[in-house]
Parts: C-alpha cells; structure tokens; sequence
C-alpha cells in the first residue's frame, strides 16, 4: 500500500487509523492534515487517484471536497459585512433587487448562511445541463418561493447555498466567486482550494467513486427513503434538481464550474490551513469569528430529516447526535462533505484536522472514517 508524507511521533497511534482506513477494500485513495496552534503534526496521504488503480495519490492531488467548502464561501461574505459592504440583516434584495420575486424580500444573508431561508431546493423540474449555466440556475432560484416562512425553521440547502452566496459575491464583489476566494483567502494565505480547478490542474485531480456495499446509516436510509416515496418533495429537489448534481462529478463541466456550495477541490494541508487561519484570527475578528460560531440554528433539519445545529456557514457540534458528532470537542465546528470529506477545528484544544477522499461512503452527516480519526486524535493531544 502506497502511503507518504509527514506524521509526528507523538501522534502515531492518528497515523495508524488512517493506515487501516487505507488498507479497508474500497478504500481508494486519501489524505489527511492536523495542525496544532498552527504547527502541522500529520500531513499524510496514501492510495491511488484513479478508477483504473495506477496513478498515486501525491502531496498535491486535489480532490472534490464537496460541501465541505461552504465554510469558505461563508467567510468570504462575513469578510463583506465587517467591510460594511454587506449587512447580515439587510433583505438580500437590496444587493439583488430581482431576488425580490415570490414572496423573498425579507430573506437575509443571516437566514441563508444559517439554512433557515426557506430556500434549500429549486422547485421547476431543471434540465441535466441547466447545472453549468449560471443565469439559468439564478433564475431558478429567483423564481422559486420559499418552501416554509424564512426564520421559522431550518433545512440545509446542499446545492441553492452556492447560488445565493456566490451571487451575493458578484453583485457586492464585482468579481466572479472563484476570484473573491482566491484574493480574500486563499491566496493570501497560500492555500490549495480551489473552487473549480484549471486546465493546468485537471490532472492533478482525483477521480472520486462511490464506495460498495449495503447502507446501514440509519440518516442515509431515511433520506433515500423519503427521496423515492416523494420525488416532487423538498428532499427530492434538493439533491437532484437538476439531475447531474448527483452523477457528473468526475465530467470537465463539474471540476471547471464555480459552484460555492460544492465543487471546491484541495488538498487536505489547504483545508486544515484554512481552519488553522480562522483560529489564529487571520481570516476575521474575534467579534465576527465568534458570530460565525454561534448556534443559529438547531433541531430536526426540513431537508436532511435528522437533528442539525448551524452557526453562519458552519455545522456545530451535536455530541448527543452520533452521526453528527465531530468526535473531538463541544466547541467543535467545521462541514463535512459528500461521501467522506471533513474540515473540521477545535477552538478549546487549538487543532485543525482535513480528511479528504476520493472513496465515498454513503453518510450523510461525518463519515465515520473521519470519526473515528478525530476519536484518536483526542487521546493523543
């Protein structure tokens, strides 16, 4: 089994979870980052890229990360409002006045980083294609009115989250979102995430792949569940309209899309470095970082059908939730992402963690691979 990179001694019993994880059979490829007060302790990655099982898995393959970048897109935009660009509880339509349509005209920034829009889905049936096209998915999202009063409930909006956020970019940035990320943050603190990789860096991309066997997590069967019973619900909707954002992400179109709420692609050193920043108060201000941690939002979530707790842009720690629970500490906040992927810190015990993958399982909420990671990692600090 092919594995390198960099591990401390101290943290070799971290080193041998993510061993056996790669040494599971479906297990493809992966790698993973811990950083301590902003030191890096782990950085290692092992496996292979491709679905042929040839090319290695090297210390600057990118892999989707998924939703596990909306965290990112959150602090672009938290970064507007201490600019005094953006205002958490001024109606969106302000900055977008056709946002105005179906009854939207009170829905804030606040409501949609903490999912509690009523926007989480587009609700006319859209085209395979329609995915890659910004103004036709703009408006969509202008057309579609909310599916519950905005602020009297919550439900994660996997997809329509890129939209608003990334819209919001443009009209308040005057610059594309790939752009407003890369000057805002990634550059600046030299970071491999990319929302939406070039043609220099295409082959430098993972290909990602479902991993087999029977789905036994309980969040997953619910959802699968109610998503065949009713097609046309907000569930349904959510994941798949259109359709190809369940099933192109390996396609050009997708890796080249700039979609905020799901086709970042890094590395596991970008992600933890982004999170190590945020701690160091890098990336905002101790008032705004406290802001962006703060609940939201919590209880049974209208699309995920589970128990979700959000701050602004991220998801909290649920200890009592154990398919929501970052396996590390109460402060813990972070995102996971489709299939395995999570970014993750601790303010309490100064640590950041990435566990990207190209193997993915079939959770919903954390990936128990990247669980149980964290698990380890909390005895060894």
């Amino acid at each position: 089994m092919h594995l390198d990179g960099y591990s401390d001694s101290a943290f070799g019993d971290v080193l041998d979870v993510f061993t056996q994880i790669l040494e599971e059979p479906e297990q493809r490829g992966a790698a993973l980052c811990v950083q301590v007060a902003g030191e890096t302790v782990l950085d290692v990655w092992g496996g292979v890229i491709d679905r042929h099982g040839e090319q290695l898995w090297q210390r600057d393959t990118l892999v989707n990360i998924f939703s596990s970048g909306k965290p990112v897109a959150a602090v672009v935009l938290l970064q507007m409002v201490e600019q005094g660009r953006l205002d958490l509880d001024t109606p969106i339509a302000e900055y977008w006045p056709e946002f105005t349509q179906q009854g939207k005209h009170a829905i804030t920034l606040r409501q949609v980083l903490s999912h509690r829009a009523g926007l989480p889905a587009i609700v006319e049936p859209m085209a395979a294609d329609a995915l890659y096209d910004w103004s036709r998915m703009l408006d969509a999202v202008q057309q579609t009115p909310p599916w519950w009063t905005p602020d009297s409930a919550h439900g994660y909006a996997p997809m329509t989250y890129g939209w608003l956020v990334g819209e919001l970019m443009r009209r308040v940035d005057s610059c594309e979102p790939r752009a407003a990320i890369a000057q805002r943050i990634t550059e600046p603190l030299g970071l491999e995430l990319y929302l939406g990789v070039t043609e220099e860096q295409l082959p430098r991309v993972g290909d990602v792949m479902r991993m087999k066997g029977a789905v036994t997590d309980p969040t997953a069967l619910r959802l699968m569940r109610e998503m065949g019973q009713t097609p046309q619900g907000l569930t349904a909707k959510a994941f798949t309209n259109p359709p190809s954002m369940m099933t192109s992400t390996n396609s050009l179109q997708w890796r080249s899309m700039q979609q905020p709420a799901a086709n970042m692609h890094g590395t596991a050193r970008g992600l933890a470095g982004f999170y190590s920043a945020l701690l160091q108060g890098r990336l905002l201000s101790s008032e705004m970082f406290s802001h962006f941690q703060q609940e939201h939002s919590v209880g049974t979530d209208l699309t995920l059908l589970t128990p979700t707790r959000f701050g602004l842009g991220c998801m909290l720690e649920q200890a009592d939730q154990p398919p929501a629970t970052y396996a590390l500490g109460a402060r813990s906040f972070g995102h996971p992402g489709a299939g395995g992927t999570l970014g993750c810190a601790d303010p309490e015990r100064e640590v950041s963690v990435a566990f990207v993958t190209n193997s993915l399982g079939p959770s919903v909420l954390m990936d128990p691979r990247a669980q149980k990671i964290n698990a380890m990692l909390k005895r060894c600090l």
